[in-house]
């Protein structure tokens, strides 16, 4: 397959990260096709370029979920599944999750990869316009994928939408790390390693999108904040990695 173009999410105006944008301004087919591209070698690039702290990353976003047997989960943004699986394993068998992405071949290797699991199913979808009723799920999750979508805001809006009044959304993403100069140096080392570490499988080109995706991206306390406007209550969020990862979690208001 030949990769497609790779933009670059712009960095907002007058600063380099300092003002924040309100979303990916890259085209979501364009999205979609370079997910489709990266599909077959996602996880083995992730688990290279994180030293294998993403599924720790993934279980602590399981945990902060909160989940009880049987309770239904959406995973908005799944990609190949791997935070899908682990929520399945939470809820149990009589539990549901659903994951849902943009790309289709993601989806695809999601269902390969997660074997026999009943209460597990995954469909290609927008997170901007799910396909679900109000309050049809326990939580929601979203691992990033919160940086790939057009609209911050309103993927927070949906994601509230479709979690029952008392349930969680919970948002596993890069983040900013502090203070200035050690995130000069994680921009600088995350800009060289990613293209660096996908070339072994003629995906170096595509994965100079990700570390551009930060580009003017919301910091930890912003992304907070855009929570807390779309009416969640109680958010909070920790950072992991060093500051690279932050994980975020709010409440659907009970009433």
């Amino acid at each position: 397959m030949t990769a497609p173009p790779v933009p670059r999410p712009p960095t907002a105006p007058g600063s380099s990260n300092a003002t924040n944008r309100p979303g990916n301004t890259v085209p979501e087919a364009d999205v979609a096709e370079m997910f489709d591209a990266i599909a077959p070698v996602y996880d083995r690039i992730n688990t290279i370029m994180t030293v294998g702290a993403d599924g720790r990353w993934r279980r602590a976003a399981v945990r902060a979920a909160r989940l009880e047997s049987g309770a239904a989960v959406l995973d908005a943004a799944c990609g190949t599944g791997k935070l899908s699986i682990a929520l399945a394993e939470a809820v149990g068998p009589f539990g549901r999750v659903v994951g849902i992405d943009l790309a289709r071949a993601m989806i695809e290797a999601a269902r390969e990869g997660s074997g026999d699991l009943v209460q597990l199913e995954f469909q290609v979808g927008n997170v901007l316009d799910l396909p679900f009723p109000d309050g049809t799920f326990d939580a929601a999750t979203i691992a990033f994928g919160l940086r790939n979508l057009a609209d911050f805001e309103a993927g927070f809006r949906e994601l509230a939408r479709v979690v029952r009044p008392g349930g969680r959304v919970v948002c596993l993403e890069l983040s900013q790390p502090r203070p200035r100069i050690w995130r000069a140096i994680y921009r600088t080392a995350f800009g060289r390693l990613a293209p660096l570490a996908a070339a072994p499988f003629a995906r170096g080109r595509v994965y100079r999108y990700l570390p551009a995706s930060l580009d003017g991206f919301p910091d930890a306390p912003a992304l907070a904040a855009t929570m807390n406007r779309v009416g969640l209550v109680e958010v909070s969020f920790r950072r992991m990695g060093l500051g690279a990862v932050a994980l975020h979690v709010g409440l659907v208001p009970a009433g």
